[in-house]
Parts: C-alpha cells; sequence; structure tokens
C-alpha cells in the first residue's frame, strides 16, 4: 500500500457538513460527485497528501444510510492508496481478509475501489483504491 488515500465521513447532511468542514479544515471543497451504484453524494477536501471525503446517502437503502441509522454521523472508513488493485485484492485474499468487492469497481473521485469486510480487519471498514488510467 502506497499511502492513506483518504479518511471517509458518513454525514447526514452535506449542504450542513461542507462548510462545517471548510471551516475546521481551512480549505474549500474541491469536488463534489455522485455514486449512483452506491447510493452516495461525495465531497472532498484535500489535506496534504491525503483527503477527507464526506458522504451522504442519496437513498435509505444505501451502505451510508445503514451506516447512519445504526451509528450516527462520524467516521466511516480509512481508504488505502495501491498500484495495483486486482494484484491486491489477490493479496488480500490468499492473506484470509474477507472483501466485500471480490472484483474492483468504479468509485468516486476518480477511482478503482474495493472493501473488505470489517469482522476480517478488527472491525475497521478498509477501502483499498487505485486511480483510473486516463
Amino acid at each position: 500500500m502506497k499511502r492513506i488515500e483518504h479518511l471517509g465521513i458518513a454525514v447526514k447532511n452535506l449542504e450542513e457538513a461542507i462548510p462545517l468542514y471548510e471551516a475546521l479544515l481551512n480549505t474549500p471543497c474541491y469536488k463534489r460527485e455522485g455514486v449512483a451504484a452506491e447510493g452516495v453524494m461525495t465531497a472532498f477536501f484535500q489535506i496534504g497528501e491525503s483527503k477527507i471525503e464526506l458522504l451522504e446517502a442519496t437513498n435509505e437503502t444505501s451502505p451510508i444510510a445503514k451506516f447512519l441509522s445504526k451509528n450516527g454521523p462520524g467516521f466511516h472508513h480509512v481508504a488505502f492508496e495501491v498500484e495495483n488493485i486486482e494484484a491486491e485484492i489477490n493479496r488480500l485474499q490468499n492473506a484470509g481478509f474477507q472483501l466485500i468487492h471480490e472484483v474492483a469497481k468504479d468509485g468516486a473521485d476518480n477511482k478503482h475501489i474495493a472493501f473488505l469486510h470489517p469482522k476480517s480487519t478488527g472491525s475497521l471498514l478498509v477501502e483499498i483504491c487505485q486511480e483510473k488510467s486516463a
């Protein structure tokens, strides 16, 4: 793994959360993007080499809606950037980790992504991601 790519934070309302995080982080939100397949709207903030991703559910069956109803707003996941997501998926499976996505899929911010199940990572939701080729 190359670095922490971003930290994901579940929020109830992006319109309220974005100004709060702009003031907290002293930086503007540089991008908002929906991922229809996941039922989520995202907002990104650049902090040095890493990012903060805010996640708002766009429907009540999305993973973020389920998270919010169970846990409330707050820290959702850590994402690690990898060189080769397919190779990393294979490595993690061979090391005994349970994957939510055994095949990389399209995510926000021009990334291919896959999530590991928290049951196999000490209760932490982990995302691996790789920049899509131009």
